[in-house]
């Protein structure tokens, strides 16, 4: 629920940013527009030569009726007694038909240019450039009136802090679009990606497969990495002067061994600490960790109490091992059912490499998983009938002392989660005081103090050494 939550927040802190950016960006848009307004407006007005004119319409656009000096008047300056005035500034002014407006009766020509006051406003008014042509007095007789630069007087231009607002207007407006799209575009890429990995999917899943196999093959061929493993466990054997110090697990490779002690131990030189639990010596070192040493110092008890297999190899491809006498009961292996089927799988082979004709028993879960293949080598038997089943104690489970080591007696494999019956049968097999057998289940088991958790990509998490394998196919 919290998730959801934490989610639900940030998609509405996100919509309030997308909002409040939205709003400053109408902001400076219409501030553009004013800018824009006013520059144009102090532009014709600081006397550049921009004038307003009424360009006189034709009888087809007023639907017959003709324009007058009233007309112009009353739709540009608001008043149609200001008529006299637009006269004055076009009297004797000669047009491009050759006339001119005499007196205020005069008839309009359509597209006659007209001059206007400078409060003039509306649709109809236009801006022109002025030349500096003065205006006509009324022409005498026998004279005539020269026709002014009409081309100049209807040229039209844009001040450049106009123009500038009009560019700043359209970024914003592209900006603005883009991020209100934002969301259609993260989406459209996202199904892209998808798409892609879709495609890829199938090779890269050959490629992990083929890596897994060519370690499978590896690890059985492997004895070495093995003989070192079990001799590094004579250096934290019991001894006069201090108790056996657990190791949990092991990483063997080319120039030296790691090891996972408890947390509260600690391993003497020339074992150097890595973190709060790992402690690493160099092959440097010499004795048992020069590879092709003979196995004569590794001590008998080692090899009859401990029970090292290997779980995976890590990012450098390198073995790490797990001692299966000290996982306390029973492993559960969940996640991807036929990632984990592997898990069980190679942890069986292991067995059947080191410790042959060790005995196991396989239950098929509740959920019917199909049975798994017992590797040669190991001593399968059918249900435990020589055992009183029954149901767990309350508290116990399957879990028995933390860390402890009991020897691999044999091993309960389920494949699939457990019902009540192979829940029964783990208690009394591998539960405090049962038979101190293992439990390795395909599935999530109730009570089991070892989880390890797989995906689709062939890997295994062990949370309690915080490493991450791939599984051997």
């Amino acid at each position: 629920m919290s998730n959801g939550a934490d989610l639900g927040f940030e998609h509405r802190r996100a919509n309030t940013t997308a909002r409040t950016l939205l709003h400053a960006l109408a902001a400076l848009l219409a501030a553009c527009l004013v800018a824009l307004g006013a520059a144009t407006s102090a532009h014709a007005a600081s006397g550049d030569g921009l004038i307003k004119v009424f360009v006189v319409p034709d009888l087809a656009q007023t639907g017959g009726q003709p324009a007058t000096l009233q007309s112009i008047a009353a739709s540009t300056l608001g008043d149609a007694s200001r008529s006299e005035e637009i006269f004055d500034l076009n009297r004797g002014l000669a047009q491009k038909d050759g006339a001119a407006l005499n007196g205020p009766e005069d008839q309009l020509h359509p597209g006659w240019i007209l001059r206007l006051p400078q409060d003039a406003s509306g649709p109809e008014v236009q801006l022109a450039r002025d030349t500096g042509t003065q205006i006509a007095s009324p022409p005498g007789p026998g004279q005539q009136t020269s026709p002014p630069d009409t081309a100049s007087t209807t040229k039209f231009t844009i001040p450049l802090a106009a123009a500038v607002a009009v560019l700043a207007a359209i970024l914003l407006a592209l900006i603005t679009a883009g991020i209100v799209a934002r969301r259609r575009v993260r989406r459209a890429y996202a199904t892209s990606l998808r798409a892609v990995r879709k495609v890829g999917e199938p090779m890269r899943r050959k490629r992990r497969l083929m890596q897994r196999r060519a370690a499978g093959r590896r690890f059985a061929t492997d004895a070495e990495s093995v003989r070192r493993a079990y001799a590094t466990l004579d250096d934290f054997a019991p001894i006069r002067q201090q108790p056996e110090r657990p190791v949990h697990a092991l990483r063997v490779d080319d120039t030296g061994v790691t090891v996972w002690l408890t947390a509260s131990d600690a391993a003497d030189a020339p074992w150097t600490n890595i973190d709060s639990t790992r402690w690493r010596r160099p092959a440097a070192a010499g004795g048992w960790l020069t590879r092709g040493e003979t196995t004569g110092m590794t001590s008998q008890s080692s090899v009859t109490t401990a029970c090292l297999v290997r779980a995976g190899t890590d990012s450098d491809g390198e073995p790490v091992f797990v001692d299966l006498s000290r996982l306390d009961g029973v492993l559960s292996v969940s996640g991807d059912q036929t990632v984990a089927r592997d898990v069980v799988h190679n942890l069986l082979a292991e067995i059947a490499r080191t410790r042959p004709d060790t005995p196991v028993t396989v239950l098929r879960g509740a959920d019917g998983a199909p049975a798994l293949t017992v590797p040669t080598g190991l001593r399968e038997l059918p249900r435990v009938e020589t055992l009183a089943v029954s149901a767990p104690a309350t508290g116990q489970g399957t879990v028995r002392a933390g860390a402890s080591r009991r020897p691999v007696q044999g091993l309960v494999v389920v494949t699939g989660a457990p019902g009540e019956r192979e829940a029964a049968e783990l208690a009394a097999l591998c539960g405090p005081g049962g038979a101190g057998w293992t439990g390795l289940v395909c599935g999530e088991a109730s009570g089991a103090h070892w989880r390890w958790y797989t995906d689709a990509d062939g890997h295994v998490d062990i949370p309690v050494l915080d490493v991450q394998l791939t599984v051997p196919a």
